[in-house]
C-alpha cells in the first residue's frame, strides 16, 4: 500500500478548497475517509455544543490542514450528525459528490466506537486490512477518525466517550459500479484513504487495488490467479476459466511487471495473462508496463515472429509497416498463419516468467475484441 507521508513540524493550514497540486494540471480531492474524519469531529462538537459547526479542520497525512464544508447538522437530545459532500476533484472516482455523514452519540465507558451505517460496506472475506465483519473503514481512516473526535473530547475535558456511525447514504448503489462485492465488501462502498487527499488518475491508488485483490485471492486459498487488462478481457477470461472462484480474477490495467511480482510473492503458483494483441504483443516484446504512452508496439518485432511462423516475405514486410497490432492479428488470421499467435505467447510467458524470477506457471491467452482465441501458450514448473 501506499506509504503515508510524515511530518515532523505543525502542517500548513491551508484555505477551504486548496489541494496540493498534483504532477498534472488537474485539480486534487479528498478521500472518504478524510471526509468522514471531518464529519465525525464536526458531529461530537455539535453534540458537545450545541453550536452547529459550518466546517472541520482536520490534518492529514498528506502534510497539511483542510477546513471541510459541513452541511445539514442535526441535534437531538442524545445524538448529533453532520454531513459533507465528497469532492473527488478531477479524479473519474464513483464517490465523487457522495454525502459522506456522521451520527454521534454518548457512551458511559471512555473511548470512541467506531462503526459503519448504511452505505457503508462490511468485509466478509479474509485478506482485506480490516477483519471479517467489521464496517470497512481502513486503517487510516479509523486512525484519522478516532484522533479528530479524541481530540474534540479533550478540549472540552469530556470524560465520556461517544459512538461514531459513517454512513454514506448512496454507498450501497456507489458501491455496484466497484470491484467491491469480488473482494467481500458488502452493503456499501470502503471508507479509503492513506494520505486524505485524492490525485487524478493515481498509478499508486491503482497498483494499491491490484495488490489488495491478489492479497483477497491469496487470503481465499486461490492457487492461480488470471490477469486482465480490462473488463471485456476479463469478461472472456472469466467465460474460459470458469472454474475458478471471481476472487481469481485480477484487472491488472497496464501494470503487468507489477502485477506479476506480487501475484508471486503472495504466493500464487500459475498466473494466467488473458488480453487482446495492442497490450499483449508488448508483453511478448519484453515490456510490462504496456500504457500506449509507456511504450509503442514494435512492428518490427512481429515482423519477425511472422517469419518464423512461416509467412512469405512480402506479407512480413506489410506486418511491419502495419498501424496497429490487431491490423496485424488481421493479418495473420486471414493468411491462417496461427502459430504466430502461439509464438507471440510464448515469448510473453517467457518475458513474465524472467520479470518474475522463475518458480511459478505463466500462461498467456490472446483473444480478439469479440473474445474468439487466437492463440495461447505456458512456460514454467
Amino acid at each position: 500500500m501506499e506509504k503515508e507521508a510524515a511530518s515532523v513540524d505543525r502542517p500548513k493550514r491551508m484555505k477551504s478548497g486548496e489541494a496540493p497540486a498534483p504532477d498534472k494540471p488537474m485539480r486534487s480531492g479528498f478521500t472518504t475517509g478524510a471526509c468522514a474524519a471531518a464529519v465525525a469531529k464536526g458531529a461530537v462538537q455539535l453534540l458537545i455544543t450545541g453550536i452547529p459547526p459550518k466546517e472541520a479542520v482536520i490534518s492529514l497525512p498528506a502534510g497539511f490542514d483542510h477546513a471541510f464544508e459541513l452541511i445539514e447538522p442535526v441535534l437531538d437530545a442524545d445524538e448529533a450528525s453532520c454531513t459533507t459532500i465528497k469532492d473527488g476533484g478531477d479524479d473519474p472516482d464513483a464517490t465523487h459528490q457522495a454525502k459522506i455523514i456522521a451520527s454521534v452519540s454518548w457512551r458511559e465507558e471512555p473511548g470512541i466506537e467506531l462503526d459503519g451505517g448504511i452505505g457503508v460496506g462490511r468485509v466478509t472475506k479474509p485478506g482485506l486490512p480490516v477483519p471479517v465483519g467489521e464496517a470497512a473503514i481502513n486503517p487510516v481512516p479509523r486512525r484519522m477518525i478516532t484522533e479528530a473526535v479524541t481530540g474534540v473530547l479533550e478540549e472540552h475535558g469530556s470524560a465520556k466517550g461517544v459512538r461514531v456511525v459513517i454512513s454514506v447514504p448512496d454507498g450501497e448503489e456507489i458501491a455496484k459500479k466497484t470491484l467491491n462485492g469480488r473482494l467481500g465488501i458488502l452493503g456499501g462502498i470502503s471508507i479509503l484513504g492513506t494520505r486524505g487527499v485524492v490525485v487524478p488518475f493515481s498509478t499508486s491508488a491503482y497498483k494499491a487495488s491490484v495488490v489488495q485483490a491478489i492479497s483477497v485471492a491469496q487470503a481465499m486459498n486461490c492457487q492461480e490467479i488470471v490477469l486482465t487488462t480490462g473488463g471485456s478481457s476479463e469478461k472472456y477470461a472469466m467465460q474460459m476459466y470458469d472454474q475458478l472462484t471471481e476472487e481469481a480474477f485480477i484487472q491488472m490495467g497496464d501494470f503487468v511487471g507489477f502485477s506479476i511480482k506480487h501475484g508471486k510473492r503472495l504466493g500464487m503458483k500459475k498466473i494466467i495473462l488473458v488480453g487482446m494483441p495492442g497490450k499483449l504483443s508488448k508483453v511478448a516484446q519484453g515490456v510490462m508496463m504496456v500504457h500506449s504512452k509507456s511504450a509503442p508496439v514494435d512492428f518490427g518485432f512481429l515482423a519477425e515472429v511472422a517469419r518464423e511462423a512461416g509467412v512469405d516475405e512480402s506479407l512480413a514486410a506489410a506486418v511491419a509497416e502495419a498501424n496497429t497490432a490487431t491490423q496485424v492479428a488481421d493479418m495473420m488470421t486471414e493468411a491462417n498463419a496461427l502459430s504466430f499467435f502461439e509464438k507471440l505467447c510464448t515469448y510473453g510467458c517467457q518475458h513474465c516468467l524472467d520479470h518474475a524470477g522463475g518458480g511459478i506457471v505463466v500462461e498467456m491467452v490472446l483473444v480478439t475484441m469479440k473474445g474468439n482465441v487466437l492463440g495461447r501458450a505456458r512456460v514454467g514448473e
